[in-house]
């Protein structure tokens, strides 16, 4: 991924999916494209088993915990 829209999101009462969920649709309002991918650091990631549908979850130690890096593969511009 090139660039993307990073979202932060520490409510811990939100579930995993719901997260991805408020970032991919902010995503879509700001660029007006769908996203499909998502890069998190691994302890956001860590004991998640619900996965968003449609978008691919990665981990990454360049993001911060809390954070949701969303946008399109690089190359799908």
């Amino acid at each position: 991924m090139d660039w993307g829209l990073l979202w932060f999101d520490d409510n811990r009462k939100t579930t995993f999916a719901t997260k991805v969920k408020r970032a991919a649709r902010q995503y879509r309002e700001k660029f007006g494209r769908v996203p499909d991918t998502c890069y998190v650091h691994p302890t956001t990631l860590s004991g998640e088993d619900t996965m968003p549908k449609g978008i691919d979850v990665l981990e990454s130690t360049n993001i911060q915990p809390d954070h949701f890096w969303i946008g399109l593969k690089s190359g799908s511009h």
